[in-house]
């Protein structure tokens, strides 16, 4: 039998035509998520598995957000029952630590979770920042985006454009989508002050659950979620415990589910 020879041309062009393929077909979309995080994860599942085009944001080359690390590099993660239950039925194991409290192993927490909701069809774009926002008529319509490396180096690329019915900002600590809207849109923000009101100091329980209440709409189009709604709305942190996360991604893909019917 002739030995088969790989042709690196056919290589590159492989890669080249597959990815401009999930691009072109992703610049019209449902949802749009910035941030790969658990919260931003977990919404793009339940939101791809009922039949809505979703695709994902993340700057970094990693998806899964501070979960990889678990707390201070111990890489186990906390989570309370409803967090318990969501894992679950990712068919992730979860250990009971003490009543209430149960834990998981913080690698094959995000490994599976982002293996699910991929293979539930949310389209992931790793290493693509959000440097800005289309608004038209008082509301956003899409995102600006550009590579990651384009402003780690310094330079100056113009961006591109995708269009979305909705935005999650599931962007964490940063609340990058909603800085956006205050900072450079100028725009008023469904918060005590009208922007971002910014995170506070760690309680876990109140950070828990104020998550929940926090994850809404902000601005017309756009959700916060995760760590992002607690910053947006003026709520503490809550450190290595995810289960807030878990469910606040959970609701507002319902939220936006109701919103598209």
């Amino acid at each position: 039998m002739a030995k088969k020879i790989l042709d690196d041309i056919v290589v590159s062009r492989a890669i080249i035509e597959r990815f401009a393929e999930k691009m072109v077909r992703n610049l019209r979309t449902d949802v749009a998520i910035v941030g790969g995080g658990p919260a931003g994860l977990v919404a793009g599942y339940y939101l791809a598995k009922a039949g809505v085009k979703v695709s994902m944001y993340e700057r970094k080359l990693s998806i899964g957000g501070g979960m990889w690390g678990g707390g201070m590099m111990f890489n186990e993660i906390v989570i309370q029952e409803e967090g318990k239950n969501i894992l679950q039925e990712f068919g992730i194991p979860v250990k009971r630590y003490k009543d209430h409290y149960y834990t998981a192993d913080s690698v094959q927490a995000v490994s599976t979770l982002c293996s699910k909701a991929a293979l539930a069809g949310l389209q992931i774009f790793n290493l693509i920042e959000v440097e800005d926002l289309m608004i038209k008529n008082n509301r956003v319509k899409g995102l600006v985006i550009n590579w990651s490396s384009v402003s780690l180096a310094g330079l100056h690329v113009d961006p591109m454009t995708v269009e979305a019915k909705f935005i999650i900002d599931a962007t964490g600590h940063p609340s990058e989508v909603s800085n956006l809207l205050e900072k450079k849109a100028k725009v008023k923000l469904d918060t005590a002050t009208g922007g971002v009101v910014g995170e506070r100091s760690m309680w876990a329980d109140l950070g828990e659950n104020s998550m929940i209440a926090n994850t809404r709409e902000v601005f017309p189009n756009v959700y916060v979620a995760g760590m992002a709604s607690n910053a947006v709305i003026g709520s503490p942190r809550m450190g290595p415990i995810f289960g807030g996360m878990l469910i606040s991604g959970k609701r507002v893909a319902q939220l936006i589910k109701k919103r598209l019917k």
